[in-house]
C-alpha cells in the first residue's frame, strides 16, 4: 500500500512498485537524494530560465583521469549544490578511479549493506571510468541525516 503522502517524483525515472507511472518519493530524505541526483545530471545550461542549473559532469566523460580534472568535477558539485541546495551540507566529495572500489558499499552496524551507485548511460568501460563519491548531511532537520551518493562517469 503506498504512502499517503508524496514528495515528488524519484529521479533517476523509474517504474513505480505501486501502480503509478513514475516512482515517487515517501520520505523528505528520499526526495533530497533524488533532487541531488537530478542537479548533477543535469547539463548546465540545459534548463531555459534557469541556465546555470546543473553541472559539466558530461564534459569530463573523455578527459584523462588525473588530479586536474578530478578537481574540476569536485568544485563544480560543490559550487551547484551550495547554489541550488543550500539545505545541504557537503561533507565529502571525492572522485577517483572505477578500479577503486573501497567506497561503493557501506555496511551498517545490522550487517545490512547499503550501495547508492548511479550510472551515467552508455558509460562501463572500467579503464576510462571515474567514480563521483558525494556525502552529505541535511541541514534543516532537527535530527541531522546525513547518506551518500555514488556516480559513475
Amino acid at each position: 500500500m503506498p504512502s499517503p503522502i508524496t514528495y515528488g517524483i524519484n529521479f533517476p525515472f523509474r517504474d513505480s512498485p505501486y501502480g503509478f507511472y513514475l516512482d515517487l518519493s515517501e520520505t523528505s530524505d528520499e526526495e533530497i537524494r533524488s533532487s541531488l541526483i537530478h542537479l548533477i545530471l543535469t547539463r548546465k545550461g540545459s534548463r531555459y530560465f534557469l541556465p546555470d542549473f546543473g553541472t559539466r559532469i558530461y564534459e569530463y566523460i573523455f578527459n584523462p583521469l588525473d588530479g586536474l580534472s578530478f578537481g574540476d568535477i569536485e568544485s563544480d558539485i560543490r559550487t551547484a549544490c551550495e547554489t541550488y541546495m543550500p539545505n545541504l551540507l557537503l561533507t565529502s566529495v571525492k572522485v577517483y578511479a572505477a578500479s577503486d572500489e573501497e567506497f561503493d558499499k557501506v555496511v551498517l552496524s545490522n550487517g545490512a549493506v547499503i550501495n547508492n551507485t548511479y550510472n551515467i548511460p552508455g558509460q562501463g568501460v572500467r579503464d576510462y571510468t571515474a567514480k563521483v563519491r558525494i556525502d552529505y548531511k541535511i541541514k534543516n532537520n532537527t535530527f541531522a541525516s546525513s547518506d551518500f551518493i555514488i556516480i559513475n562517469i
